[in-house]
């Protein structure tokens, strides 16, 4: 065969098989181009959603009953459940607070159920495995046994994720089985466990024919379809074909943008695709968008993975950096004994200086970022720090008062069989007139208001004992409080020290010091009034007086 014929064979062919995958490619990029339009649009669903929850939350504040209070608060959980843990967590444990209330043991089950993930996926194993345990199986209704066991796949499964041993994927696969015999086989819960554990098998070619005709299903429910589309790029990506991979987790991602589903995988897959090809721009974007929602729902595992992430294309960039700079000296090399092609390749070089400069500019700026998730993280950390401290200074407080509170209970029973004795000797002695003066007498109540407020400042200042000299540091020069010689607290300190208790409400602390209700607002008033720090932030910062984890 002479080279003519060879060279026209090799020509024929690469035309062929360039124009086969045309159309796939089209279809690709359209759905990359729709994907990149919906994160422009992203702010756009997500206001949708917030708007969604607040007419929730209105709701639920004008609910007439426990069961209306418990629907609501059970509904504004699924928002958030995909959306940000902490609030998903907040509403959960409203939900649990509601069915304790009703004492309806299904509802209890059912909320403690829809905790245990909410905690796994936050870090707070400890705390989800003690829940876990606290849900007797056997007294879980059948109606629930899908959602106990879910609860347990997804407890190992995030576990798994943290620690990599083969004792929680074990476990994690075990209660995936669990779930499917629960739920009716033809469900499509049911269809994409089977093709999850097909796929662990590597038996890829059945997981996606189930997949594939699930996904043509028209009642495919919403969040269905994102995790059809993501194993459906899984087994693609196993299968070597990153253009249908990197399609199906655009797909995937698209749907988890339009729903507002913050906890997702499909972004990060996508970005490690574009990573892996040499698109740093792309790998880029998808990752930042990723690692933004992980941030914002807290799903700790995918925050902690995706920052990773960032400085590993970090890395691609200094590599390519590098590799440039390593190639602007050859060039230089090259011109130094190429002088006749001057002109060509000083254009060069300043292509490649461009290119250098913007990817430096981008590398200073992913610098920055990881910089700010470092002092998000950080604030976190502080965040935690407080809350443990004031957990501390709440016992110390509950211990103190359990105590003072039997003290003052015997002293009172004792006082009461007085006052009764007393009662009881005048009546046998038969002067009715000593005994209704007695009774008239206001001597006794003013007396043991006195011994109350005596006992409230002694109790008060023993928790708190540097109180005073904290509280006028919050006021201005020339404002400072001191108490009358022989007396504990003013009135004044008084007030505040109940706020400092927690209890913020006038009405409250006027009927205890037995005030009306404008001169507690009067003292309030005039204390926020003659602050040295903002009017605002005055009372708050009065309940952090003595706190232990005061920083």
């Amino acid at each position: 065969m002479s080279n003519t014929s060879i060279r026209v064979i090799i020509v024929l062919f690469s035309v062929f098989t360039a124009s086969f995958p045309v159309s796939g490619q089209k279809e690709l990029n359209a759905v990359l181009d729709s994907l990149d339009q919906t994160l422009e649009n992203k702010e756009a669903f997500d206001k949708k959603k917030e708007n969604k929850i607040q007419l929730l939350k209105e709701l639920e504040k004008e609910a007439t009953s426990l069961e209306q209070s418990f629907d609501l608060n059970h509904q504004l959980y699924e928002e958030y459940r995909k959306y940000q843990l902490d609030s998903a967590t907040v509403y959960a444990r409203a939900c649990l607070k509601v069915a304790e209330a009703l004492n309806n043991n299904l509802l209890k089950i059912k909320t403690k159920i829809h905790l245990v993930p909410l905690y796994a996926s936050s870090g707070r194993f400890i705390e989800a495995e003690d829940l876990l345990e606290s849900i007797n199986k056997n007294s879980v209704p059948r109606s629930l046994l899908p959602d106990y066991y879910k609860a347990c796949h997804l407890f190992f499964n995030y576990y798994a994720a943290n620690v990599r041993l083969p004792y929680f994927l074990n476990k994690t696969k075990a209660y995936r089985d669990s779930v499917m015999k629960a739920v009716a086989p033809e469900s499509p819960e049911h269809q994409i466990y089977k093709a999850e554990t097909l796929i662990d098998k590597n038996n890829l070619k059945p997981a996606r024919d189930i997949l594939e005709k699930l996904l043509n299903t028209p009642s495919l429910e919403k969040g269905n379809y994102a995790v059809v589309t993501f194993w459906l790029g899984i087994i693609h990506s196993r299968k070597g074909n990153a253009g249908e991979s990197k399609r199906f987790f655009a797909m995937s991602a698209i749907s988890d943008i339009r729903h507002s589903t913050k906890d997702n995988s499909s972004l990060h897959h996508l970005a490690s695709l574009f990573n892996r090809e040499g698109n740093i721009e792309k790998a880029f974007k998808y990752s930042q968008a990723a690692l933004n929602d992980a941030l914002f729902s807290n799903v700790q595992f995918r925050a902690i993975y995706l920052s990773e992430f960032f400085s590993i294309i970090n890395d691609t960039y200094k590599e390519r950096a590098d590799n440039q700079k390593n190639n602007l000296i050859l060039y230089i090399v090259l011109i130094s004994f190429l002088s006749l092609f001057l002109i060509v390749a000083v254009i060069y070089v300043y292509r490649q200086m461009d290119k250098t400069s913007g990817i430096r500019k981008e590398l200073d700026k992913a610098n920055k970022e990881l910089v700010r998730l470092n002092a998000d993280i950080l604030q976190k950390n502080d965040q935690l720090y407080n809350q443990n401290h004031l957990l501390q200074d709440s016992n110390q407080i509950k211990e103190e008062y359990i105590a003072h509170f039997f003290d003052l209970c015997s002293t009172y029973i004792n006082k009461l069989d007085d006052y009764r004795k007393s009662l009881n000797k005048k009546a046998n002695t038969g002067s009715p007139q000593d005994l209704i003066k007695a009774l008239k007498s206001s001597n006794i109540v003013e007396d043991e208001l006195e011994e109350l407020y005596r006992n409230f400042d002694t109790i008060f200042l023993n928790l708190y004992p540097s109180f005073i000299e904290e509280y006028n540091e919050l006021l201005a020069d020339g404002e400072k409080v001191e108490p009358k010689p022989g007396e504990k607290l003013n009135t004044e300190l008084r007030i505040f020290a109940l706020i400092r208790l927690g209890i913020t409400d006038s009405v409250k602390i006027a009927a205890f010091l037995r005030y009306s209700l404008s001169t507690i607002y009067n003292y309030r008033t005039k204390a926020r009034n003659k602050a040295s720090v903002s009017r605002e932030e005055f009372e708050d910062l009065v309940m952090k007086i003595g706190t232990l984890g005061k920083r």
